[in-house]
């Protein structure tokens, strides 16, 4: 069977204009060309819509949708399409939707399908909105039996996975009730590596049970979340007959009785496939907002400078603004290597000096600090002084502010409310300090666009006299490795201890990441990169202990 694959970019609740990219998808297939064409899991609405399934009025604009989908299938009987959607049910009891797989030929429905496991983990909150499908039915179609499953449906193999979630396992229903042709609707969210893994478990599946398998994936960015397409056609014995394009929407046909040529997977190095995909969260986010330019604060320290870099590939160096804010703590390399950063990416960078307006603060709080030595407070007026200009600077030219801090910061943090973390998206809010340093060097590996000096000198806040990072805070190798057994691998304090590291430091890291959580709640989204990330999957109370 010759099958179109519309692995696509849709924004969350346009329906209007979702319906409109798939009549186009529809377009480009020539009668006769392909027997179905595929679209990803929710298309019709966009993954994730979160409570805009709560809103009446958006399930009937999805209905609506779903007709006019029909319609447009009535002008093209030579092909079906395949597309995911939201579908009412009349359970007397539930949520009263599914996430639906439909398809459409000729227009009518001829078949529908229900998610039936719902992820409710992590970044995901599908039991919330959804009903569970009961049964997993194959659908005979031109020759062809198709197992139809949506994402998480795939991710249940007692044979695969190292701890099962469901009682359940649809892809082995499917297989057994007599599949001929396996295909997953998804939008999975992207993290490091999270490439190889679904390769890895789709090969299974196709392997296992002797059944060639698609995978249609949504591509794009919905606020935190990054889709990054990588579509697959794999054959019978689980190898890899063709991968779709990474981060880009693509409408390719593939032959489902094609045979791979290949049975590893390889993919573009990680971290480039890292930069592209903030390059894409930050596009997305800005455009899909309204926006069309950004605003970065530069200090001349590592964080500015790739969240620069990565505003000017994801915007285009004409919707970039920067300024740099030095006071008398301020060296005058930072000064320097932020005029410098400009620059080599051909933009400007205004020069607005803050220690006057810090002084007029000092001032006015002279009288009420009276007798109490400097401390962290002038430190941080210093932070907000500069948030407020960057904001400044939002309000009169348009833009969004971005922040630069990283993950390393923000788990114990090194940051400042209304100052640094002043903003309204944090590009590397997910990255380590020391993937931070291998982006900067990826950047530079064919040309010095971020200043030498940048990546080697110390890092500092530059809020009082010869400050450094590591003043405060343990050495970002170790701080990182702590962090990744206590947030990632969810290890307690006795036994990240066993694996080396100083008590101290430990309950230090510990204790700092939890007394935070009052901050991470405030600060801007940021674009999810690692298994695991501060934002809608991470749910810690505020108010609690954990001694």
């Amino acid at each position: 069977m010759r099958v179109a694959i519309a692995q696509l970019n849709p924004i969350v609740g346009d329906v209007k204009g979702n319906i409109a990219k798939l009549r186009n998808s529809l377009n480009l297939i020539k009668p006769g060309d392909a027997d179905l064409i595929v679209f990803p899991e929710l298309y019709l609405c966009g993954y994730p819509p979160r409570d805009l399934l709560n809103l009446p009025w958006f399930i009937e604009r999805l209905e609506n949708g779903l007709k006019e989908v029909i319609r447009i299938s009535a002008s093209r009987t030579d092909i079906g399409i395949l597309m995911g959607t939201v579908r009412c049910n009349d359970r007397e009891m539930g949520r009263g939707l599914f996430n639906s797989a439909l398809l459409i030929e000729a227009g009518k429905l001829l078949f529908e399908t229900h998610k039936r496991l719902l992820p409710s983990y992590d970044v995901f909150d599908e039991s919330h909105y959804f009903d569970t499908g009961e049964e997993s039915n194959i659908f005979s179609y031109r020759g062809e039996k198709f197992g139809i499953s949506i994402f998480e449906d795939a991710w249940n193999d007692p044979q695969f996975e190292k701890h099962v979630n469901y009682d359940r396992n649809p892809i082995e229903d499917l297989a057994k009730a007599g599949a001929s042709l396996l295909i997953n609707i998804s939008a999975s969210p992207y993290h490091l590596k999270k490439e190889y893994e679904r390769f890895e478990r789709y090969s299974h599946h196709s392997q296992h049970w002797s059944i060639p398998l698609i995978y249609v994936a949504q591509v794009g960015a919905n606020d935190d979340l990054i889709f990054d397409g990588r579509s697959m056609l794999i054959d019978k014995k689980g190898r890899l007959v063709t991968r779709f394009a990474a981060y880009e929407e693509e409408i390719r046909i593939v032959d489902t009785g094609q045979e791979g040529s290949r049975e590893d997977y390889s993919d573009m190095p990680e971290m480039e496939s890292l930069r592209r995909a903030l390059v894409l969260g930050i596009s997305d986010y800005v455009t899909k907002s309204g926006l069309g330019t950004a605003i970065v604060g530069l200090s001349g320290g590592i964080d500015s400078a790739v969240t620069c870099c990565l505003a000017v590939d994801a915007l285009g160096n004409e919707n970039v603004r920067t300024l740099t804010m030095p006071s008398q703590y301020s060296s005058e390399g930072s000064i320097r290597d932020s005029i410098k950063l400009a620059e080599n990416l051909s933009i400007k960078c205004d020069i607005i000096p803050i220690t006057d307006l810090f002084k007029q603060y000092l001032t006015s709080l002279k009288e009420p600090f009276n007798g109490l030595s400097p401390d962290l407070t002038e430190e941080n007026i210093q932070a907000r002084i500069r948030g407020n200009l960057l904001m400044a600077y939002s309000n009169k030219f348009g833009g969004l502010v971005l922040t630069a801090g990283n993950k390393s910061e923000a788990a114990v943090g090194y940051c400042t409310l209304y100052g640094d973390m002043c903003g309204g998206l944090a590009p590397i809010g997910d990255l380590p300090k020391g993937m931070v340093y291998q982006l900067a060097e990826w950047y530079n590996r064919e040309r010095e666009l971020i200043p030498k000096v940048v990546l080697s000198k110390a890092p500092s806040a530059e809020l009082r006299p010869d400050q450094k990072d590591q003043d405060t805070l343990p050495p970002y190798d170790v701080l990182d490795g702590i962090l990744e057994m206590y947030l990632e691998n969810r290890r307690s304090r006795g036994e990240i201890v066993d694996a080396g590291f100083d008590l101290k430091t430990v309950e230090w890291v510990i204790q700092a990441v939890d007394r935070s959580e009052h901050k991470r709640r405030q600060a801007a989204p940021g674009l999810r990169v690692t298994s695991r990330t501060f934002g809608t999957g991470w749910r810690l109370p505020i108010a609690s202990r954990r001694t």
